[in-house]
């Protein structure tokens, strides 16, 4: 009996096989690590035995969806409603009835796209769940795909327009093919970055942080902290929601990712 395992650190998904990978490729890279007991798997099955999803509303028209009890990294997912349908950005591993039931009363998924390889998981499943809804990354990191599938559309460029007025931005760095995602109607027409963990919003949520590993303190250079503020800078954006639950800079994002990335650049140099 073949089965899509998935890996029980990161939660990404496999093509179904009778037997478990032999190692998870995005957990042997040096920005992720295998697990202290090893290589170990579960199903979607198996997941939703012992986990749940959780669904909130953070803002009108935005809600994050989290995993409880925590599994794998621990992200949150969000979904985002639009006149020309919603869009999911990142994702989790567990999918199950009740969440596509929950998602399909907030008008399902027209399209998804996710940060970078940490969160790709089971995006496959999620794509197949509401009506093949097209799967948006960035080529870059088209070789960290674990689970191969003809939804996935891997674009080229510094930005791609994703229905109504949402923006995919190309800001390499955590990942060379590392995107986020602009809602400039967020936050009251404010704007909205759903950044997931570039930048990353910091415990102290007055302040977000750029790191190449986070899990093994790697921190990113300088040149690129520079891109990355360089390619936001052209859009407005009050708030950021980070990768994680409660992770949001509720105001003033914008000058607290310059403020932060000076606060970094300089730590790194020696200067702080």
């Amino acid at each position: 009996m073949s089965t899509a395992f998935i890996c029980f650190t990161c939660g990404a998904q496999f093509p179904a096989s009778a037997e478990p990978p032999l190692e998870c490729p995005i957990c042997q890279d040096s920005r992720q690590f295998v697990g202290l007991d090893g290589q170990r798997w579960t199903t979607l099955e198996r997941l939703a035995q012992k986990h749940h999803n959780v669904i909130i509303q953070e803002e009108a028209w935005l809600y994050s969806v989290h995993t409880e009890p925590h599994f794998a990294i621990g992200q949150r997912a969000f979904l985002l409603q639009t006149p020309n349908g919603n869009v999911l950005w990142d994702c989790l591993a567990l999918l199950d009835q009740p969440t596509i039931d929950a998602v399909r009363e907030l008008g399902g998924i027209a399209a998804i796209a996710i940060s970078h390889p940490h969160y790709y998981t089971t995006m496959v499943e999620w794509s197949l769940a509401f009506d093949n809804a097209s799967i948006h990354l960035h080529s870059a990191d088209h070789q960290w795909v674990t689970r191969p599938h003809s939804n996935i559309q891997h674009w080229m460029g510094d930005s791609k327009k994703l229905l109504d007025d949402l923006v995919l931005i190309y800001t390499p760095g955590h990942f060379d093919g590392f995107q986020v995602l602009h809602w400039p109607n967020g936050a009251d027409r404010k704007g909205v970055l759903l950044s997931g963990d570039q930048p990353q919003v910091c415990m102290d949520t007055r302040w977000v942080s750029f790191m190449y590993s986070y899990p093994n303190y790697v921190p990113l250079g300088a040149k690129a902290i520079g891109d990355i503020v360089a390619r936001l800078e052209p859009y407005n954006f009050d708030r950021i929601y980070g990768a994680f639950p409660q992770r949001t800079v509720i105001a003033d994002a914008k000058q607290t990712m310059r403020r932060s990335a000076q606060r970094f650049m300089d730590a790194i140099a020696g200067a702080a």
